[in-house]
């Protein structure tokens, strides 16, 4: 496996390359252009200029996310063909900074959903929370607002602002949608950029839906075993392929994730990896050791192990802790502790099956 740290891009992340670099074990950075609207095309400069940040910086960027997918493709909207091709020549300019997986997701307006940004823990540190209660009884227009004022001030992935100013009109075009036909609009699309992913070898890996449950009325779509092996099929090409997140599946009890891994192990092309406490009214985020959630993370990790997966991975949302302030979920020092976690279990999996 090739391990991998986000970072969202010059000018968006308080995390400096400098400091991620000296993580152990590290191969590179999963990184974006968060300035960037859904449907508009990543120019070659703009491809270019995150291959020499990164590359300055002595890492690889061969993982990108949030390549957003415009709501006029998921709707079905007549507008969806050229909006397609756009994603398209992103594709192409990304592919000539060599670029191996484009992590997206094909979720309903919202790319998550949590209740808290900074849940405060018995020790002291803070993470995101989930609370179905709190969620059942607001607004998405008073969640925006919500974020915008917890936020500090940053640009949250899946809530920017210009996609915030329209969240309550947006939503109320997928009354008019079917579940059938949002899922044949999934068809559509992958349709449209798979034989492309193919000519270019990027695995296009789709993330799955945070939280697993419908909210605000918005239906899911990549959120059990079952629906990811529906979505495989819409296209079977290996191309089309899945990010294995553990604390988006995992959110739903009924997701045995060591099961979801080894079904679809030649599918998997990134694995976000985060635990997650569950509590009487949802979950939230806790540290990544398997004893400070509700997921086994060993087992999780071996399944990894266990199927040959040699593609990328890293640790998903961690706590704040130590007194860091930045971007929810996205702190140095919880994920860097994910790192060593994971990689610990690897070597370990890996001497004691005698390859080292």
């Amino acid at each position: 496996m090739k391990m991998t740290f986000r970072w969202f891009g010059e000018g968006q992340d308080p995390i400096s390359l400098e400091h991620i670099r000296q993580i152990p074990c590290l191969d590179g950075v999963v990184t974006s252009l968060l300035t960037k609207p859904a449907g508009e095309v990543w120019t070659k400069d703009e491809c270019l200029g995150i291959r020499r940040a990164v590359e300055g910086a002595g890492l690889k960027a061969e993982v990108i996310e949030s390549v957003n997918i415009h709501e006029d493709i998921k709707l079905g909207a007549d507008t969806r063909g050229a909006i397609i091709e756009n994603y398209i020549e992103t594709m192409k300019n990304l592919a000539e900074i060599g670029i191996k997986v484009i992590c997206y997701n094909f979720m309903p307006v919202l790319d998550w959903a949590r209740s808290h940004l900074y849940y405060d823990l018995p020790d002291g540190s803070n993470t995101m929370y989930f609370s179905r209660e709190f969620i059942e009884n607001t607004t998405p227009k008073e969640l925006a607002a919500k974020y915008a004022a917890d936020s500090g001030g940053m640009d949250l992935p899946g809530w920017e602002p210009e996609r915030l100013r329209h969240i309550e009109a947006t939503i109320g075009k997928y009354k008019d949608i079917s579940s059938d036909q949002y899922w044949e609009n999934a068809r559509y699309f992958l349709d449209k950029i798979i034989p492309w992913a193919e000519r270019l070898d990027i695995r296009m890996a789709i993330h799955p839906d945070d939280p697993p449950r419908p909210i605000f009325g918005l239906g899911r779509m990549i959120n059990s075993k079952a629906n990811i092996e529906r979505f495989l099929g819409l296209n079977g090409s290996p191309y089309n392929g899945i990010t294995l997140c553990t604390g988006s599946l995992g959110a739903d009890k009924n997701n045995n994730i060591p099961d979801i891994i080894k079904t679809f192990a030649d599918r998997i092309y990134f694995a976000h990896i985060r635990n997650l406490r569950f509590t009487e009214d949802g979950f939230y985020e806790s540290a990544h050791p398997t004893e400070c959630g509700s997921l086994d993370m060993f087992a999780i990790v071996r399944a990894f192990y266990e199927t040959g997966f040699d593609w990328y991975i890293r640790p998903d949302h961690g706590r704040m802790i130590w007194g860091e302030k930045g971007r929810p979920g996205y702190g140095l020092y919880d994920r860097a502790l994910g790192i060593t976690y994971i990689t610990g279990i690897w070597e370990t999996l890996r001497r004691l099956d005698g390859r080292e």
